[in-house]
């Protein structure tokens, strides 16, 4: 079963539209970006949100408050991090959240691929800001990738980052590699074309998509069930 994540929601017209085709998380942006929502903002949207729907906070290097903040009161519960954030900053983001909300929040750590596919260029934005890089050269990928592995991060997600509009190269990873038994989000480049390949390629625990779904920049009901009549295959 895959999982689907729906990035990038700013309206309460995007919360109708997750709350009828029910992905199984939705994220709101807090980095700079056209995304952008505010801390009242996402209380307002994350208030009228389905119980059975993730609400995930994506952040570039955010002060630890906000992120507490909003895991406190429940707007968001999981933590995308997009940027320099290292161990000790994560450590310290759940013992925070442990202390003050009761409960540590989830991590989901990114990482960019920053070799980039030769395939179609589609005109995406993943949102990213400046996430955790790996190394280019083929044979340094799955050696860094490994590095991850004992991250206190609960969850993983991969992209070509920096809204490149890209997939980035699938063909680099080993796909058998230990680090694959983390749990994976997919992103970067995905869209209707691509998506059932991605799958196929990565078996991974969830997709993530934003721009793809969206015309003139909102979010395009009819481009989103295009996604949710594949993801029927998958889930």
């Amino acid at each position: 079963m895959v999982k689907l994540k729906i990035c990038g929601l700013r309206c309460f017209e995007d919360i109708e539209m997750a709350n009828k085709y029910k992905p199984d998380y939705i994220g709101f942006v807090f980095a700079e970006s056209p995304r952008k929502v505010s801390f009242q903002e996402a209380k307002e949207l994350s208030s009228i949100l389905s119980e059975d729907i993730v609400p995930v906070g994506v952040f570039v290097d955010e002060h630890m408050k906000l992120i507490v903040d909003l895991y406190k009161e429940g707007i968001i519960k999981m933590a995308q991090l997009h940027g320099n954030e290292d161990e000790n900053y994560i450590k310290n983001l759940k013992a925070k959240s442990l202390e003050l909300a009761g409960t540590e929040i989830p991590v989901i750590n990114a990482i960019e691929i920053n070799a980039i596919s030769n395939g179609p260029n589609v005109d995406l934005d993943t949102d990213s800001g400046t996430d955790a890089d790996v190394a280019c050269g083929d044979a340094d990928y799955n050696d860094e990738l490994l590095e991850w592995q004992n991250s206190a991060s609960d969850y993983f997600i991969l992209d070509s980052g920096k809204g490149s509009g890209k997939t980035f190269d699938w063909s680099l990873l080993d796909k058998s590699s230990e680090f694959f038994k983390n749990s994976i989000f997919l992103a970067g480049g995905l869209n209707s074309e691509n998506l059932d390949l991605a799958i196929e390629e990565f078996n991974p625990f969830a997709v993530d998509l934003s721009s793809s779904i969206e015309t003139d920049g909102f979010k395009d009901e009819e481009k989103l069930k295009e996604i949710i009549k594949i993801m029927e295959n998958y889930r």
